[in-house]
């Protein structure tokens, strides 16, 4: 089960040339910054640009064979694009208009967006993020194969952002559901993408496994300031006493501030680079909580702040970057191959449900 995704198109500022393939259902990111090529590669898999060339091929079906009006690709733009003139309640209904028979349900899509005391509003009452969600609503309930989903997010203050994320993580484990979602946003991307492709200049930089790529010191994603690691867990034990959850990632176990989710469900969890101190003996009498064995796969000086950045490959499977001064990489000895201890304060991890 999978999607890919060609496109070949030239601009008089520049080519876009894209080609990717990535597991269905989940979250494939476009990312990269403004001008890179995400908001063409959305419109052709749409329909909505005439390409060179396109190929767009879902689970085995030619989808680019097929006249854009009978894809059933729903569409979330930036601006969210409801009927001023209609309430939210005849929005929704706009999208079961032609929908075919399929697994998204009335209620469950109310539900899971929070839209059942917006339903007799008008757009221009709803706030930013609010309007965002009658728009993913209405895609929805249009019963698509394929959601696209392009900078939702981007035109919201931090605020509204944070309020409409939750309602996103909930969407991607909710339906089986194939997204491609673009965004210059690294934290949105790193709490909702499975698959990433790294985009640059209209073309694509890198392609793979979220977890992977965004620890890669081979690409820029690991120079920036809040470059991090991002594993997948599970949740298997809360320790109500230590307010302290704990999420088995491989073979490892992660300590985390108390959680209010069901033991056994999945998460992910993102650890700074700067909140990793790297250590070769156990230390005693410490407050850092986890503590885990990792082999160093990879070093790279950054000159430009006098750093070493250190991938991690942690021995219970996933990886980790640590930031660290030259003069740490130099008084531990660091390099390629070694052993070492990660030390990650429980507060330092941030978790998102999957």
């Amino acid at each position: 089960m999978s999607l890919v995704v060609e496109v070949e198109h030239r601009y008089r500022s520049g080519p876009i040339s894209v080609a990717f393939t990535a597991p269905t259902p989940g979250v494939t990111a476009l990312f990269g910054p403004s001008g890179s090529g995400k908001t063409s590669v959305m419109h052709a898999v749409a329909g909505l640009l005439r390409t060179r060339y396109l190929r767009v091929e879902l689970n085995g079906e030619a989808l680019h064979k097929i006249a854009p009006s009978q894809r059933r690709i729903g569409y979330v733009f930036q601006d969210g694009r409801l009927f001023p003139h209609l309430t939210v309640l005849k929005n929704l209904q706009y999208g079961l208009v032609r929908a075919p028979r399929g697994p998204v349900g009335w209620d469950e899509v109310i539900a899971l967006l929070g839209l059942a005391k917006l339903l007799p509003r008008l757009p221009h009452t709803l706030s930013g993020g609010e309007r965002q969600r009658v728009a993913i609503g209405r895609a929805l309930l249009s019963q698509p194969r394929l959601l696209l989903m392009d900078e939702p997010l981007s035109a919201l203050d931090q605020g509204r952002r944070d309020e409409i994320l939750p309602y996103l993580s909930r969407l991607r484990s909710a339906f089986a559901l194939p997204i491609i979602y673009a965004s210059h946003a690294l934290d949105e991307v790193m709490k909702l993408a499975d698959t990433l492709v790294l985009m640059e200049g209209g073309r694509q930089r890198a392609v793979g496994r979220l977890t992977e790529l965004v620890s890669e010191l081979g690409l820029p994603l690991a120079l920036r300031d809040d470059a991090a690691g991002v594993l997948r867990g599970r949740v298997f034990a809360h320790e109500p006493a230590r307010r302290l959850s704990a999420v088995a990632c491989g073979s490892n176990v992660f300590w985390v501030p108390m959680l209010a989710v069901d033991i056994g469900r999945d998460v992910r969890l993102r650890v700074p680079a700067r909140e990793v101190i790297l250590a070769t003996t156990e230390p005693r009498a410490i407050s850092v909580t986890n503590i885990v064995e990792a082999r160093i796969s990879e070093i790279l000086r950054v000159e430009t702040d006098h750093a070493v950045l250190v991938q991690l490959a942690l021995e219970g499977g996933g990886q980790l970057l640590a930031r660290v001064t030259v003069d740490a990489a130099e008084r531990l000895g660091l390099r390629h191959g070694k052993v070492v201890l990660a030390l990650v304060k429980a507060v330092s991890v941030e978790l998102q449900a999957e």
